[in-house]
This record gives structure tokens, sequence and C-alpha cells, in this order.
């Protein structure tokens, strides 16, 4: 019998994390002089009571696992996998019309660093969904109008190791599913929507951090920010996150975390929610 997208998704996803902890295990005890080598590949995953993306939450109030995988052959040149699932199989609530219940999504991301502070990357957001669904394509590598996956370019200034530890992102679409329509639902056109968030990290009590967050999505048109307003600037990601990281040893290290983000949109937060509280905890090999 033919499985499901989502059973391929999730195999997909847990078989390429696990495979790449088994991997790197293998690597630290047969070959120790490589180490500097082994340090380039990294793993993590988080464990989050939901997900939360830019001021939305997809997927429900459900748990979530989030691995990582990132792989970088020089200083200059990164690339990575992310991937986050609820393992819920409904599609919809019951209404059939507020925020998909079952989510899943895996991205894969390239990143050229400039300098220490300042890369740009370039991100291919894949989000299928866990049922068949009609006018929904979830086809690999199709960024037409019935698709579920798009690009983004993303500028980077990360700081927080310096004297002065702000950091920025500017990120445009500038590929598939981000149409915008005229008056009568015809003509898409791209929108290269486009979204800026700027944090600082306090270090409070020497060992924990306070990372406030303000994000905004300047030209929403193509409503790609369901939870945003479409006609003017929206604030949809107002956050901060109180963590602090232990060092376990043996290059592993957990960081608990807890989360409030405010969607300061004035419109189509209804199904979303405006207000969320997240927590959990990162774990990270390296």
């Amino acid at each position: 019998m033919r499985k499901s997208s989502k059973t391929y998704f999730l195999y997909t996803l847990f078989l390429a994390f696990f495979s790449v902890a088994s991997a790197q295990e293998n690597t630290s005890i047969t070959d120790s002089i490589s180490a500097e080598k082994e340090h380039r590949l990294t793993f993590s995953v988080d464990l989050v009571n939901r997900y939360i993306w830019r001021g939305q939450s997809w997927g429900g109030d459900y748990p979530v696992v989030q691995p990582t995988i990132e792989y970088a052959p020089c200083d200059k040149l990164t690339f990575g996998i992310w991937g986050t699932s609820n393992f819920k199989n409904e599609y919809y609530y019951d209404d059939g019309e507020t925020a998909p219940k079952g989510y899943q999504e895996l991205d894969l991301y390239v990143k050229y660093h400039f300098t220490k502070y300042i890369a740009l990357g370039l991100w291919d957001f894949y989000w299928p969904s866990v049922s068949k669904e009609e006018g929904i394509d979830n086809s690999f590598f199709n960024y037409g109008t019935n698709s579920v996956q798009t690009l983004s370019a993303e500028l980077d200034f990360d700081f927080t190791e310096s004297d002065f530890p702000f950091h920025a992102t500017i990120s445009t679409l500038i590929g598939g599913n981000d149409y915008r329509y005229d008056e009568d639902g015809e003509n898409p056109k791209q929108n290269y929507t486009t979204y800026a968030e700027l944090g600082y990290i306090f270090t409070v009590f020497k060992n924990f951090q306070i990372n406030p967050i303000v994000g905004a999505v300047f030209n929403n048109k193509a409503q790609y920010y369901t939870a945003g307003d479409y006609d003017r600037i929206s604030f949809v990601n107002t956050n901060v996150e109180l963590s602090r990281t232990f060092h376990l040893g043996c290059s592993f290290e957990m960081t608990p975390f807890v989360n409030y983000t405010h969607n300061g949109a004035t419109k189509n937060t209804e199904a979303f929610g405006k207000n969320f509280v997240t927590f959990g905890v990162s774990l990270l090999r390296f």
C-alpha cells in the first residue's frame, strides 16, 4: 500500500537527523585527529509546546519536534536543513475554516558569510499538507500559484558576540507561492513580501539571557503572513525570550527557554490569536 506524504516526510526528516548523529559519533571514535573537521557538522533538536513563526501560530496548540542539521565546509559557507512537525494527521479543525491543525515543514538553506557578523542566506520553505487537499499541489520544486513552497533571500546581521549584542534580519520572498491578485482574483504577480526584525540580547545574573525582538512585514498584499494586516505595515512579531545554556560536556549543550509573543496586527488574527506563550528546550551537539 502506498504510504502517505506525511509518512514519507517524517521518515525522511528523522532518518536524516539520526544518520548524521550516528555518522558524527563514528567519526569521533575512529578518527579523533579530525576533530576540527568534525566540528563543522552540528545538529540540534528543539522540543517546543507549539510552533510560532514570526507572530503566527501554525499547527494549533500542539507540541512540535524541530531538528536542525548544519554543515560548514569552510568559514564562509553553511548548508542546513530544518524541519518541524506536530504529528497530527487532520489537516483542518472541525469547522474547516481556522488555521490548519496538522502541520509539517521542511526548509533547506545555504548561507554565505561576508564577515563574522554579516551573512546572506537563501531559504527554501516547503510546508506540504498532511493529507491530499483540492487545489493544493505538494510536489517539491513546484513554485506556482497552487504550490506549498517559497524562496526567501535573507540578510542577517549577528553581533551577539560583540560588545553591542544586537541582531537583525531582512527577509524578502523572491519566488514561489507569494502572489498578489487583482480585484477579480486574476493576473497573479510576484509580491516580494518583505519582513524585517531587530533584537538585542541582555545577559542578566551572568548566566541568563533576555532577548527582545520587534518584527514587521511591510508589503503583505499577497497575504503570505495570514495573521497580519494586508494593507499596511504590520508589527506581527513583538517577542521576548528568556533562556539559559548549560554545557553538559562531550560537545553537548542544553538550553531551556520560555517565550512571550504578541502579534500587533489590527486584523486577521481571530483564527490565530494575538498572544502566545511558548516554552521548550534546545539540545545541541557540535
